[in-house]
């Protein structure tokens, strides 16, 4: 299931999770998690918007240091429970952005003990878009997300 990796273009990481898969995508598809865990606290989700079928929106604003910065895109494929896709690249109605950033890749798979097996990969459009994702805290930032988003869902478990 995993897509074949581009080491000039795609960043990625693996994690097992001590939650189960359905509940990691129920976060990761309803609106009143995401602020739970999408950017790395001290940081916060101020508004989301999800429209979850191909060509739907994933629209999300932050604040981050006193900045409010918008985060348009959409879904290009859905495998529920398995598989999210999102990009900047377009904007709901398959509008084209000016200066994209990257493509999400989410995978989930059973892990044993009834965990998941959480892929996050990153696509970007040439060498340079990647090597400056990586270089503003792509591992470290992800890594966080992913660590706040298992907490969360493990508080949701109770």
């Amino acid at each position: 299931m995993t897509p074949d990796l581009d080491p000039a273009t795609d960043l990625s990481f693996v994690r097992t999770l001590a939650v189960p898969r359905q509940l990691i995508w129920e976060c990761w598809t309803q609106p009143v998690h995401i602020p739970h865990f999408f950017i790395p606290a001290p940081h916060k989700v101020t508004a989301v918007d999800i429209d979850l079928r191909v060509g739907g929106r994933f629209n999300t604003s932050f604040e981050v240091d006193g900045n409010v910065m918008d985060n348009k895109g959409v879904y290009l494929e859905v495998l529920p429970g398995e598989k999210l896709v999102f990009t900047d690249t377009y904007t709901e109605g398959w509008k084209p952005v000016p200066e994209p950033f990257m493509t999400a890749i989410l995978l989930l798979a059973d892990a044993p003990g009834g965990g998941t097996t959480y892929t996050a990969i990153a696509r970007h459009r040439n060498a340079d878009s990647r090597k400056a994702h990586e270089e503003m805290g792509f591992f470290d930032g992800w890594g966080t997300v992913v660590t706040q988003l298992e907490a969360y869902a493990k508080g949701l478990m109770r």
